[in-house]
């Protein structure tokens, strides 16, 4: 539920971000899990580093993001009611996009007054398994396979307002270790967003998200489980630049399950820094 990602950006601007989450409710958990009646708190912490450059005279940027969890997870399997708590580092995103339309790569000088009212993108985002994983145990804050997300994004700005679209899909890698060596595997998982932003005064903005998703039905042993997805988002994001450089961004989302998936309360706090290293002429 990330607004903005298709926002083009002069070349080699820069962004730093420090964030706090914290989420209650059926979260973290893969829906192959056989568990029931889940409960989860969860407070996580992530440093993200953006960085715009020049792909073939295109806007384009790159990003990675690495997030610490901690959480204690409380349901029952099998009738057998069972509290599980967990802390470490989950896995890295890592992340590269490029804006195809309303997108020349430019400088700051030639970026401070361009205001396109159409711009179209691409994107691929990398989970790679570095997260904390005990095959072991059942709840773990990383996944031991890859996931792979190509997405298209089209924005269309309408004088103070932006409106934003993507598609996209979830590829996944089995995970050949879960649970002492049975492999699981997962179905592509489809989502849909649509971001509607406002910008404010002294460069605050506002955005309200929504969100779909579905499909990702998963296989244990190669043998089909009833746990395809189709759970929906809902989210509000309020910015204020507190300097030049300094941005404070108040997040809250929610998940609702119609099937299976994600179903949660979050609240967020980030603070970003962002700079330049080019010179505007």
């Amino acid at each position: 539920m990330e607004p903005r990602v298709i926002n083009n950006l002069p070349v080699g601007t820069n962004f730093a971000v420090a964030a706090y989450n914290y989420a209650h409710g059926n979260l973290l958990l893969d829906p192959a899990l056989p568990i029931e009646d889940l409960n989860s708190n969860i407070h996580a912490g992530l440093l993200a580093y953006v960085r715009s450059i020049k792909f073939f005279d295109l806007s384009a940027k790159v990003d990675a993001v690495i997030p610490y969890v901690m959480g204690d997870w409380q349901g029952r399997i099998e009738e057998q009611s069972g509290f599980q708590t967990q802390n470490g580092f989950g896995d890295v995103r890592l992340r590269f996009s490029v804006n195809f339309v309303g997108s020349k790569a430019m400088t700051i000088s030639e970026f401070q007054n361009y205001k396109p009212k159409n711009v179209s993108g691409l994107s691929v985002q990398i989970v790679a398994p570095t997260g904390k994983y005990d095959p072991e145990e059942l709840i773990n804050l990383g996944s031991n396979r890859w996931a792979v997300k190509p997405q298209w994004g089209y924005a269309r700005n309408f004088e103070k307002w932006i409106i934003e679209s993507y598609v996209g899909m979830w590829i996944f890698t089995n995970n050949t270790n879960f649970l002492n060596g049975n492999e699981l595997s997962q179905k592509p998982l489809y989502t849909f967003k649509v971001h509607v932003i406002k910008e404010l005064p002294k460069k605050m903005w506002i955005a309200i998200n929504t969100g779909y998703a579905i499909g990702g039905r998963t296989s244990l042993n190669g043998t089909p489980r009833d746990t395809e997805i189709s759970s929906a988002r809902f989210g509000l994001i309020y910015a204020l630049p507190l300097a030049k450089k300094h941005t404070l961004k108040f997040a809250y989302n929610s998940g609702i399950r119609f099937k299976r998936g994600p179903d949660f309360d979050a609240i967020s706090l980030a603070y970003q820094y962002i700079w330049n290293n080019k010179k505007k002429n």
